[in-house]
């Protein structure tokens, strides 16, 4: 059972190795160099934004409404959207108490399982390989709006190269450039929903659409069977929030930006996904031939086939230009969270010792260039049709994403039981998750059903044997990786009077240098900015 004294001496050295000092090794630093803790307030709330409004907000929402019609995509994304509000809700009260770069996956560890953190660090670096490959994919689509005259394959290699550079400057460099690209996406996809009100009542456009599409073709596409075919595009669009607890490790002052980003995950997610549901539901039909489906070759985003319907070819057009901004955004951070991801695994040896290798700016620059490689994946969509492969990569990320959340519940769940166990007051934990224990065993439960019902469409007469392999392939592949690495490492469940509740506590911060988050001026108004923004 660890003690305050032993805390307070692993606080200070975490601090000493923090610092910037030079090295008398150099070969020796750059395996064992900290990230550096640069992050701001402003920069931890616009990236808690972008990760969650990301190129597949504006894609693969085409999909999900072609599959479920917009009262499945309702459904299944406010479902989802429960689902991630306790998520968020357990991993803000570890994460702002024990601020590490291996976030979630480093408490697996230490809370339940060495056996556990492997399994979950390769299949959440697997899950942000994906989605970076789906970015890669989805930007290689929406181009071809504007033209096909460069092939996909070459749009492909010109922004692979362009988000390795990106990674490559740095961590505040990182933390800005998502500040404004993230700003960009929030006024844009706010103004589209003041025009797509417009649209519906008929001020805009050749028409008065109000709900007609719920009428004709129907509310649902496929009744059930589309909702649940829906869960695992919902689950890959909502991958990123989490990225709360990976920035944490690299912020100034967790104990303030955390809570703060955590708390306005619900309305975040409500205005901007389910409002987002809701709007293409009603400008557009799910059975329209222009969206994404898997017998697609292209395919535009659904705000670019309203605002076009509407006679706003020029809007149109913006919005293309906002999906490359959302695709740039949501690249930088698949890249990031990937690579401090690998970091923390070959730091700890579950990974490449070369993996940890970082440089002078403390960027990790091999995983940065191994995930980006494995991200190569995006290239079957030139050889088969690029709506069947982007399907394919939705679905895999998408358990993905059911598993990484369920392992987070199950590490607060034994957070709190070491606490208890070892004495600790939870009244005084910088911030308490919402109706615990109620609320994170329903979100457990949840996701462990998701991750066996988003599948069950594969059973329906006739049996797809492929279909069947994609959405249950990740299963035993993780449970492979947890018994293999138990058996080889001999690993043991950790016992709650044993837990180390103390390592990687931060009690000294840095004033922020924020002066963008300050407390300012109250009013409905600057409470909206607040909720959108920050």
């Amino acid at each position: 059972m660890g003690t305050a004294k032993e805390a307070e001496a692993n606080v200070g050295a975490e601090r000493d190795s923090n610092s910037t000092g030079d090295s008398d090794s150099p070969h020796v630093e750059a395996y064992t160099a900290p990230l550096h803790r640069k992050l701001k307030s402003r920069h931890i709330q616009m990236i808690a934004i972008g990760g969650i409004i990301g190129p597949g907000l504006f894609v693969g929402s085409s999909n999900a409404l072609h599959l479920a019609g917009p009262a499945g995509i309702l459904i299944s994304f406010s479902l989802v959207g429960i689902i991630v509000f306790f998520v968020m809700q357990s991993l803000g009260e570890v994460a702002t108490l024990i601020p590490v770069t291996g976030s979630f996956t480093e408490y697996a560890s230490r809370f339940v399982d060495d056996s556990l953190s492997f399994a979950l660090g390769w299949a959440y670096w697997y899950l942000w390989v994906t989605v970076l490959a789906n970015e890669y994919n989805a930007i290689s689509l929406v181009i071809m709006y504007w033209t096909e005259v460069v092939p996909q394959w070459a749009w492909i290699i010109i922004f692979w190269l362009f988000f390795l550079g990106l990674s490559m400057a740095g961590i505040l460099a990182y933390g800005e450039i998502e500040f404004w690209l993230s700003l960009i996406k929030v006024i844009s996809i706010t103004v589209f929903f003041i025009v797509a009100c417009f649209i519906s009542g008929g001020v805009i456009g050749p028409q008065k659409i109000g709900f007609k599409y719920w009428h004709n073709p129907g509310a649902f596409a496929d009744s059930i069977n589309g909702v649940a075919n829906t869960f695992v595009i919902a689950g890959t669009l909502y991958a990123g929030t989490e990225m709360v607890g990976i920035t944490a490790g690299e912020a100034d002052n967790p104990r303030v930006a955390v809570p703060r980003a955590i708390r306005q995950v619900f309305w975040r997610i409500l205005i901007f996904y389910v409002g987002m549901m809701f709007f293409i539901g009603i400008l557009i039909p799910w059975n329209d031939k222009r969206l994404l489906s898997k017998e697609s070759k292209t395919a535009q985003s659904p705000l670019t086939i309203a605002l076009s319907d509407a006679g706003l070819g020029a809007g149109a057009s913006l919005i293309n230009a906002v999906i490359v901004v959302a695709v740039i955004s949501a690249g930088n951070s698949s890249l990031y969270v990937a690579s401090r991801t690998l970091l923390f695994m070959a730091r700890n040896g579950k990974a490449p010792r070369l993996l940890g290798k970082v440089n002078r700016a403390g960027v990790p620059w091999v995983a940065l260039l191994f995930s980006n490689l494995f991200a190569c994946i995006a290239f079957l969509s030139v050889s088969k049709d690029a709506g069947a492969v982007y399907n394919a990569l939705i679905t895999l990320s998408g358990v993905a994403t059911f598993i990484v959340w369920a392992t987070i519940e199950l590490v607060h769940i034994r957070f709190r039981n070491g606490l208890k166990a070892q004495g600790q007051s939870i009244d005084e934990l910088p911030f308490k998750a919402l109706w615990y224990p109620y609320g994170t065993y329903a979100a457990l439960a949840a996701n462990i059903f998701l991750i066996f019902f988003q599948g069950y469409t594969a059973f329906l007469n006739p049996f797809s044997a492929t279909d069947f392999v994609i959405a249950y392939i990740l299963l035993p592949v993780f449970l492979i990786l947890l018994l293999c690495y138990k058996f080889w490492k001999k690993t043991r469940w950790v016992k709650v009077e044993e837990m180390d509740v103390w390592t990687g506590r931060r009690e000294n911060f840095g004033t922020g240098g924020d002066t963008w988050m300050v407390k300012g001026k109250k009013g409905p108004l600057n409470k909206i900015k607040r909720i959108l923004v920050g």
